[in-house]
């Protein structure tokens, strides 16, 4: 079976920029846990309804077992998708047969802003390495760069310094190698 190439992760693909879509006060944010490995599925589904979404999809390289370098694209947070819709959305959403749960998010602010910073950095290309749980450490802001006035926490994996990009409602996040000269605290 063919590898497939990668597929829009994001609909409209403007979704986290249009401020007019983003403070409809009829539509919310909904945090959708998938049915095992249903994401693209459900994402495909919701495009094709026209309802809003964003599930970010990393690349993922390996070797097959002839030796042949490989690139699959995989969910960053496997088995979620944010939604934003009414209820007549979510509705729709649920007659797809890939929910096995929908949940709405009350802070949409602190959601939008996360997963503004986590498109941002996949859409730049950078290495991410999907983190299970936060790990406690210090808020960082990071002063200059391409990815200034990003916030995260820092963490430290094999003697480097790495920042982790979360989403506070699932309890994880991503994180990407970064120069500590670059982090303030906040």
């Amino acid at each position: 079976m063919p590898i497939l190439g990668r597929e829009e992760d994001i609909f409209p693909s403007n979704l986290l920029e249009d401020e007019t879509v983003l403070t409809d006060t009829d539509r919310k944010w909904w945090c959708i846990y998938t049915i095992s490995r249903r994401e693209k599925d459900l994402m495909r589904k919701l495009a094709a309804l026209e309802i809003p979404h964003y599930g970010p999809v990393i690349p993922k390289r390996y070797r097959s077992p002839n030796g042949r370098l490989r690139t699959s694209y995989v969910p960053l947070f496997p088995n979620y998708v944010f939604m934003l819709g009414t209820e007549e959305d979510r509705y729709q959403a649920m007659t797809t047969n890939c929910i096995s749960r929908c949940n709405p998010i009350e802070d949409r602010e602190r959601l939008v802003n996360d997963l503004r910073q986590i498109f941002h950095v996949v859409d730049a290309g950078i290495a991410l390495t999907p983190e299970a749980r936060l790990q406690p450490g210090n808020r960082v802001r990071v002063r200059t760069g391409p990815f200034a006035r990003y916030e995260g926490t820092v963490i430290r994996r094999e003697g480097k310094t790495r920042l982790l990009l979360s989403i506070q409602f699932l309890e994880q996040g991503a994180s990407m190698e970064m120069d500590e000269g670059l982090l303030e605290p906040i």
